[in-house]
């Protein structure tokens, strides 16, 4: 009886979660400029952006740390707002709009590559909480075991996923108000103690092994770490002005203050005479007192949990037939991360795991901007619904030639990054390389689309017989 009961527990739950969940398929955007604005604001005044600004100071002068996060910033930006848009324009989010590039079958390697990204920045995620929860625990009792409370951060954020992600979605805009209130803080504690002048003449550290470049390359990459989000969060906007006003505006203001922060709040600590430790949130805590521990928390686990559930959502929505469903893709991903959360080795790699993110990404990005832009006139049709056969079918639903150039970006990245160091970096580079070549192959073979079609939404084009019947 017991099971019986606990069987239908978790039928009624699993139904539930597949009702409510990000249903595939396109969504018409209902907000404006500024409400897309604080939804960007919101997500990206995190702590992993904040701490992202320590890794420059002291190995790059301080000036010239801020100078590489804003031009960053604002290069990853545009790639972020043009992939944004597209989402705006279709009503996709970004994993499903790689179907029309990439092919409807051959779009679950870039699916792949993103549950593997985000997964990647769960465990991040769990172990700054973990870390930061350890410290004060440590400091109040002695006890301290960071892998513990790593695992129960992470625990609380799968169950958060399953069980309260809606709620979350709404309480994080005004977490971002919270944390920018002690942003404030921060600024003018160190700033009251002291000058510009001081920051900028930090002795810089050449064994940290900075340059300008390679500072550039990770602001960049953290925008791109992003764009795998951009369509999801840029689809719910009423026009297209307002999203990229929204998310240009949002992102790059929530970016370079927190990573501006992050450069300044480390830049304190060593004019304070203490050590520069790259990425440890109790390096701050200590020099700013502990509420901002219970800050670091709270938008951890409000980051954390909206990044699981997209990956979740992401695998859930590979393909119009419900198969895989919510709740058992939730506990097999939730337990994944959970044991994942563990390997706090992996905060000393963060910078690794950024240049993974970018060798994987920035061709995605490239191939498929150049695809919507360029070759397809800014048009998807309702075949990019489908599971089978139609204009995105390509060959047995996977378009080799974009994969050969995804294949081909990223190796050129990591060779610019590892054996060949480029004197402008790999980002640019790689995207650059990567367009250029998916173009070249669309012209060779006469895919350019060259009429000029009206704006519609996918909820607008009438919907075939087939692309019905695949549903």
């Amino acid at each position: 009886m017991t099971e019986i009961r606990s069987g239908s527990a978790y039928r009624r739950l699993s139904d539930h979660l597949d009702n409510h969940s990000d249903g595939y398929g396109p969504l018409r955007g209902t907000l404006g400029t500024a409400r897309m604005g604080m939804i960007w604001l919101a997500a990206n005044l995190v702590v992993t952006t904040l701490l992202t600004g320590t890794l420059f100071v002291p190995g790059l002068s301080w000036g010239l740390s801020v100078a590489m996060i804003v031009l960053g910033t604002l290069i990853g930006g545009s790639v972020l707002v043009l992939v944004g848009n597209m989402g705006t324009r279709t009503g996709l989010p970004t994993m499903s709009l790689t179907k029309g590039s990439f092919g409807l079958r051959g779009s679950f390697l870039p699916v792949a590559a993103n549950v593997v990204t985000l997964m990647g920045w769960s465990w991040v995620q769990a172990m700054l909480a973990g870390v930061t929860v350890n410290f004060l625990v440590e400091q109040a009792t002695g006890f301290s075991s960071p892998v513990l409370f790593s695992v129960l951060c992470q625990l609380l954020v799968v169950c958060l996923a399953i069980f309260g992600h809606t709620g979350i979605a709404r309480v994080e805009p005004w977490l971002a108000l919270v944390i920018l209130a002690f942003m404030a803080y921060i600024f003018t504690t160190a700033f009251l103690a002291h000058g510009p002048a001081d920051f900028s003449a930090i002795p810089q550290d050449a064994a940290a092994g900075w340059t300008p470049v390679a500072a550039l390359d990770v602001v960049i990459a953290t925008a791109i770490s992003w764009t795998v989000l951009s369509a999801e969060f840029n689809r719910l906007a009423r026009t297209q002005s307002a999203g990229i006003i929204g998310s240009g505006i949002g992102y790059t203001l929530s970016t370079v203050l927190a990573m501006t922060l992050g450069a300044t709040a480390i830049g304190y600590v060593v004019l304070e005479g203490g050590e520069a430790v790259p990425f440890d949130p109790t390096v701050i805590v200590a020099a700013f007192g502990a509420p901002l521990a219970v800050v670091i928390f709270l938008s951890v686990m409000a980051t954390n949990t909206m990044v699981v559930y997209g990956m979740v959502a992401s695998v859930v929505n590979m393909a119009p037939s419900r198969r895989v469903t919510f709740l058992p893709t939730a506990i097999v991903l939730g337990g994944i991360s959970i044991l994942g959360s563990t390997w706090l080795a992996l905060l000393n790699q963060f910078t690794a795991f950024l240049t993974v993110i970018g060798a994987l990404f920035i061709p995605v990005f490239a191939i498929m901007i150049v695809d919507y832009y360029l070759v397809r006139s800014r048009h998807y049709g309702r075949d990019i619904l489908r599971g089978h056969g139609g204009e995105y079918w390509y060959s047995g639903g996977v378009n080799v030639a974009a994969v050969g150039v995804w294949l081909v970006g990223a190796g050129a990245s990591l060779l610019l990054t590892y054996v060949v160091p480029s004197p402008i970096g790999a980002t640019i580079p790689t995207f650059v390389l990567s367009a250029l070549l998916y173009f070249a192959w669309a012209a060779a073979t006469g895919r350019i689309d060259r009429t000029r079609r009206p704006h519609v939404h996918l909820l607008d084009l009438p919907e075939t017989p087939q692309a019905h019947a695949d549903h």
